[in-house]
């Protein structure tokens, strides 16, 4: 099946959220937090005060939990297309499941609240009395940059009558 020539699209974007440590960065933070908690944890069985070992084993583990939490959610991802005929948006959450919102080219307005101090803290599409949120979990700097070559794109598609 091949595509229309206006049903290409004009823009594309993947978004997803940055995650500063890696595997092996978080390999290396879970051996020196444990290096840390090990020490104690001996100590203070040694010296009888089970409930701060019970403590020390909940907050490693509650380090660990938080981390794989965090990595989780960092499989969200939102893909944002441009066309001639369709602006598209299709959100993946971290289970996989897929939501998507199709916009009238023509009709949808890109919305973005700024802050005089903090940039750009929310970015969203309206129209045919639907309204989506995208982006939320970029960091200012990409919201921006983001912000600029979709309001272009969407530009572009508005002059091609």
């Amino acid at each position: 099946m091949t595509e229309a020539p206006d049903d290409k699209p004009v823009f594309s974007a993947e978004l997803f959220p940055h995650r500063s440590l890696g595997r092996k960065g978080f390999c290396v933070l879970l051996f020196l937090a444990a290096l840390g908690f090990v020490p104690n944890v001996i100590y203070f069985a040694a010296n009888g005060a089970w409930p701060i070992v019970l403590y020390c084993l909940a907050a490693f583990a509650g380090l660990y939990l938080a981390f794989r939490l965090s990595y989780r959610a960092a499989l969200t991802r939102e893909l944002v297309s441009v066309s001639r005929l369709d602006v598209s948006v299709t959100k993946v959450t971290p289970s996989g499941r897929r939501f998507e919102v199709h916009y009238n080219p023509f009709w949808t307005r890109f919305t973005v609240d700024r802050h005089a101090e903090f940039g750009i803290t929310r970015m969203a599409l309206a129209g045919g009395g639907q309204r989506t949120e995208i982006g939320a979990f970029l960091n200012p700097d990409d919201r921006e940059s983001f912000a600029s070559a979709f309001r272009q794109a969407l530009a572009t598609v508005k002059q091609r009558i």
